[in-house]
């Protein structure tokens, strides 16, 4: 099958004056004359039979035939080069990206398992906050909650149920809270992702609180900082702390619980979904998460969904 496939330069001349709609920035990106990526150009249109570009008085835009060309090669390039470099390398890496509550309270401690199933792959650990996108160039994402990212594949397969810490340097001070009700005295520290007191008060038969009665938090890492220093009661998803209620760092006030909710979801470019270092790690962190047993493993509705 003989393939009829334009000359490498000419795609990257294209692909570059496209992107920043300049045939002089596309030059110098490229470090060739300006004369050599119009050149480039003109024969792409000549193969083509179309013109990929209108051209105006010091401005350049793209034509449809352009756009339509552009959302084709653009990918192809993409993927060109991470083929290149995955080659180039004696070790596969792997980048992730996770809120910063999961990667230091769940994920990094359990690294060393994903080291001992796949030893040749270098692992990278990045902290973020929605949205999820991967233009940056990571490669997973630990996505937050269960909504479909348009190019991407979403599974779910962490979920936890919710209940109030603190630590004991504050229950010190103030008491052990007798019963529920009580918790209105104290400073109930909230997350603004999803404050869930109203949830958590309900699901044990106690009234929610009038007020709030003590800050807010931009996410439940900071919550949880806040609780651990004593500042306050913190609604903590309680999988995530599961290390800090056993070495006592942390104190479970009470039985009573709100959810499970699902709250993470492993997130990767739909178009990379089977390229085998991310299945690997696909599949290690969804049986780690799966663990508890929380989540159904037909990845059911049997949890409640944060955008509910």
């Amino acid at each position: 099958m003989t393939r009829r496939i334009p000359p490498l330069a000419a795609l990257r001349a294209f692909e570059a004056a496209a992107r920043h709609l300049s045939f002089r920035d596309a030059a110098d990106e490229l470090c060739v004359t300006q004369s050599a990526v119009s050149h480039q150009l003109r024969s792409l249109e000549t193969l083509l039979g179309q013109e990929l570009f209108a051209r105006g008085h010091n401005r350049i835009s793209l034509t449809r035939a352009g756009r339509a060309y552009l959302a084709e090669v653009a990918p192809v390039l993409d993927r060109l080069a991470r083929a290149t470099e995955r080659v180039g390398r004696t070790a596969e890496r792997l980048s992730v990206r996770a809120t910063p509550a999961f990667a230091a309270r769940w994920l990094i401690p359990r690294l060393d398992r994903f080291a001992a199933l796949c030893p040749e792959v270098e692992i990278s650990i990045s902290t973020g906050l929605p949205p999820t996108d991967f233009s940056d160039g990571t490669d997973v994402v630990i996505h937050w909650g269960a909504d479909p990212v348009a190019g991407a594949r979403v599974a779910p397969f962490f979920a936890s149920p919710r209940g109030p810490v603190a630590s004991p340097a504050l229950l010190e001070q103030r008491g052990h809270p007798s019963h529920p009700a009580a918790l209105a005295t104290f400073p109930l520290l909230r997350d603004e992702v999803m404050d869930g007191w109203s949830d958590w008060f309900l699901a044990v038969g106690a009234a929610p609180p009038d007020r709030p009665t003590a800050p807010s938090f931009a996410h439940c890492e900071l919550a949880m900082n806040a609780a651990e220093s004593g500042q306050g009661v913190a609604l903590a998803y309680l999988r995530l702390v599961e290390r800090e209620l056993a070495d006592g760092r942390l104190v479970r006030l009470f039985d009573g619980e709100s959810g499970p909710y699902l709250i993470y979801s492993v997130a990767c470019p739909a178009d990379r979904q089977d390229e085998p270092v991310i299945a690997a790690f696909r599949d290690w962190i969804t049986a780690e998460g799966r663990a508890a047993g929380e989540l159904p493993d037909d990845r059911g509705q049997a949890v409640a969904i944060l955008a509910e």
